[in-house]
């Protein structure tokens, strides 16, 4: 009988061994690659960014409002964006690519997001700022951070200003 109940140990030890890893290590992500050039390298990403700026103009404590910016990458390699964080908890960052919208970034963001725009394609950053968050009247400028693999465009700063009343 004391076999019995030591193998019956033994099996729901090793089942809890085992649940718990798949538990951990079941929901995550494998880690992006970011490629690394410089820039003297012919074939490598560049980023192409013609606006960095919007002025949103007079906005209410309780609107949100946002502004979108092209992205081209008029290398030849593909432009990766990542780190996507925010200078308040008011404003976010989204990256569009071919359509398709990331998660929304913010301030304190940790995320393994890694997005990529081929060669001769165009992306957006959008960035949207949300002043009932964190209520600050009169003139605020507002900035979301993106890191590229363009070594000469390593990290884009997107800025609104606005005058919430």
């Amino acid at each position: 009988m004391k076999t019995i109940w030591i193998i019956l140990g033994v099996i729901l030890t090793v089942g809890f061994i085992f649940g718990a890893y798949f538990l951990v290590a079941g929901g995550q992500k494998p880690a992006v690659t970011i490629a690394s050039y410089s820039s003297t390298d012919k074939e490598r990403p560049r980023a192409e960014v013609k606006k960095t700026f919007k002025d949103l103009g007079k906005i209410k404590v309780s609107d949100e409002k946002s502004a979108e910016f092209s992205l081209k990458n008029v290398g030849q390699r593909p432009l990766q964006l990542s780190n996507i964080s925010s200078s308040c908890n008011c404003t976010l960052g989204q990256v569009v690519i071919d359509g398709k919208e990331s998660e929304l970034f913010g301030m304190h963001n940790v995320s393994d997001f890694a997005g990529e725009i081929q060669p001769g394609r165009e992306g957006k950053i959008k960035v949207i700022y949300r002043p009932y968050i964190m209520p600050v009247y009169g003139l605020i400028e507002r900035e979301v951070y993106v890191t590229t693999n363009d070594p000469d465009n390593a990290k884009l700063v997107f800025k609104v200003k606005a005058n919430v009343n």
